[in-house]
């Protein structure tokens, strides 16, 4: 038999395992045969008809049970036991540290904290990064799942839910996927040729095997949903149909799986957002307790504001104004700055402006409102304005006669934006220091906004990021538009005090190297790692696919920079422009924004060069709670030792 101290696939801390007769182990693992259980205690739909071990051979049942559990409290650990037993001798064959889903582990960690077998730093350091990401994945809706009729009960391997269209191979699976549909694998059972459609289906059902059956192992292993050993389900490969009782599937039919459960319903059941989860909360509190690092968000619309607040995010690290000018009811915004892009004067360029303003206004209050107190770190327009030009004439010619001007005059002016490197061109703080009503106007929604919701009682933090800064001057000039408009929305709002914050993104090397000059007047840094990390390497990240893959596969650089800081070149301009920061401004704020804000090693250097906070994509919020955890746990473990 294969056992395990406690349950793999939810983590309940019962005696877990199943046996064979006249078997050897590989009979158990092929899942050729579905076994039985060891103990009555773990039986399940499939296998309540089996004599458990515990009936079978008592007397070897305990003696077993005293050793799991001797075991168990040795390693302070889940562990995965082989045994046999010949001729009713108890044989121990095998003991290692076993394998576990997500939920699984999450649990365990917790329950072993409350049994005082592990410390809260053993605990956070059980679960990784890819675990709890399980956590976070969809659920069937409870009230959908409530009225549905279960139509046939497995094994629960993997967690979550899942629906979609039933294949019966691995390449149909995966040809489907390429389609762009959601699938269901159904065999009857797996094997390795079958990875491949695993990874590319929504979830896996097999009528044969158990928990230890290549499937589940697979499946728990990535943390896909999954039920094994559904002996309610007849699988005809060769006419590609699935028969449950009276009603026969075809390929194509919708199914749903409660890979938590072992259920399996007709029709495509509603999903919902799993992390409503309290184990997952309760763990995510015990992350929080260890971390120093805070975790703020990248967030430009209420809706992410508030996903990323329900994921623990405390503020926003980075909120990007250009975005009012993508996605949804962004016309409006997007024709006026077509016209301020297009202006040839001041006073073009105010009149297009003054068109935008309850735009900015709109799209800033909404997400402050959202964070609720904490900080929103608002960056000002950072893109090429050549970017925002339309290409089709008839678009043109709308923008053309809203200005007043002909085609010809259009297209002259469109021209002239023109850059051979526009991502090193006319943008971020350049544009502010050429047009300083571009920066004015952005300042003053920011603070409009502010002060309404502080009428209203709301608290407020505004935070302003100059962006592409390169020299202390840039932000010299920047500084003084923001205090003169500050001054004036004060004056006519007839307030005494709005607090803010001023500082700058670090995300050119010259910005790093002379960070001490900058902190002269910037109060705080954000380093954009994606573009400190384009301009160190020279490697443009739109086109560095070409050849990133030769470069890791030939191992000329150990991973991909753009997905982990570099620390070895990158990380060692960020630690310099920190300690240059700091020993200017002493305990200055000091973050990241780009996407290594949600990557566990990016975030374990952020945390050993004493950052104050990372901010990264909502859904990712979660997995740097973890991580920002993890990284003192380790400085705890390495000092011990």
């Amino acid at each position: 038999g294969v056992a395990f101290t406690r349950n793999p696939g939810n983590g309940d801390a019962h005696f877990y395992g199943e046996y064979l007769i006249n078997a050897q182990g590989e009979d158990v693992v092929a899942g050729i045969r579905t076994p039985a259980s060891i103990n009555e205690a773990t039986k399940t739909e499939q296998n309540k008809g089996e004599v458990s071990l515990e009936k079978f051979m008592p007397k070897v049942y305990k003696e077993l049970d005293g050793i799991q559990k001797k075991l168990e409290k040795h390693y302070r650990d889940m562990l995965d036991i082989e045994f046999t037993i010949q001729e009713g001798k108890l044989w121990m064959l095998q003991c290692r540290v076993g394998k576990r889903n997500g939920p699984a582990a999450v649990k365990m960690a917790m329950d072993m904290v409350k049994e005082k077998l592990i410390t809260k730093e053993e605990a956070v350091l059980r679960v990784s990064p890819a675990q709890l990401d399980e956590l976070l994945h969809p659920i069937i809706d409870p009230k959908a799942e409530k009225g549905a009729k279960i139509l046939a009960k497995g094994l629960p391997a993997g967690p979550g839910g899942a629906n979609g269209q039933i294949v019966f191979s691995a390449e149909d699976a995966v040809a489907w996927n390429k389609k762009g549909k959601k699938v269901i694998l159904v065999r009857e059972e797996t094997n390795p040729e079958d990875v491949e459609g695993m990874r590319a289906a929504q979830a896996v059902l097999t009528a044969r095997g158990g928990m230890t059956s290549h499937a589940a192992l697979v499946a728990r292993g990535w943390g896909k949903c999954c039920i094994v050993g559904c002996a309610d389900i007849s699988v005809d490969l060769a006419k590609k149909t699935m028969t449950i009782g009276s009603k026969k599937f075809k390929e194509g039919d919708y199914i749903t799986l409660n890979g938590t459960k072992g259920f399996v319903y007709d029709g495509a059941l509603a999903m919902v957002d799993g992390t409503k989860n309290k184990i997952l909360n309760d763990f995510l509190k015990v992350c929080d307790s260890i971390r120093r690092l805070k975790i703020r968000t990248n967030a430009d619309n209420p809706a992410d504001a508030k996903k990323a607040r329900e994921f623990g995010a405390e503020g926003i690290g980075l909120f990007r104004t250009e975005h009012m000018f993508y996605g949804e009811n962004s016309e409006k915004p997007l024709f006026a700055l077509r016209k301020m892009i297009a202006s040839a004067t001041t006073e073009e360029r105010k009149k297009a402006l003054d068109e935008m303003f309850p735009y900015m206004k709109s799209s800033i209050k909404g997400t402050m409102e959202a964070m609720d107190g904490y900080a929103v770190t608002v960056r000002l327009l950072d893109p090429p304005l050549h970017e925002f030009i339309p290409r089709e004439k008839a678009q043109q010619e709308i923008i053309a006669k809203s200005l007043n001007i002909s085609l010809d005059e259009f297209k002259a002016r469109a021209d002239a934006l023109h850059e051979s490197n526009p991502m090193m061109g006319h943008r971020g703080v350049r544009l502010g220091i050429t047009y300083p009503e571009i920066t004015e106007y952005q300042v003053r929604a920011i603070f409009e906004v502010a002060v309404e919701l502080l009428k209203k009682g709301k608290k407020v933090h505004p935070e302003i990021m100059v962006p592409v800064v390169c020299t202390e001057n840039e932000l010299k000039l920047q500084k003084a538009i923001v205090e003169k408009v500050h001054a004036e929305v004060l004056k006519k709002a007839k307030i005494k005090k709005l607090d803010y914050s001023f500082g700058t993104m670090i995300e050119i090397p010259r910005a790093a190297l002379t960070a001490d000059k900058l902190a002269n007047v910037a109060e705080f840094f954000s380093f954009g790692t994606n573009d400190l990390t384009q301009m160190s390497f020279g490697f443009s990240r739109d086109d560095v696919g070409a050849f990133l893959g030769d470069y890791q596969e030939k191992k000329i650089i150990p991973a991909d920079p753009f997905q982990t800081i570099d620390q070895e070149g990158v990380g060692q301009l960020i630690k310099m422009g920190l300690e240059k920061g700091r020993s200017v401004r002493k305990g200055m704020k000091i973050g990241i924004c780009g996407e290594h804000g949600g990557e566990p090693k990016s975030i374990e250097f952020c945390n050993a060069i004493g950052m104050t906070y990372v901010s990264c994509s909502p859904f990712r919020v979660p997995i740097a709670r973890l991580a920002a955890a993890q990284a003192v746990a380790k400085e705890k473990v390495s000092k011990k030792k």
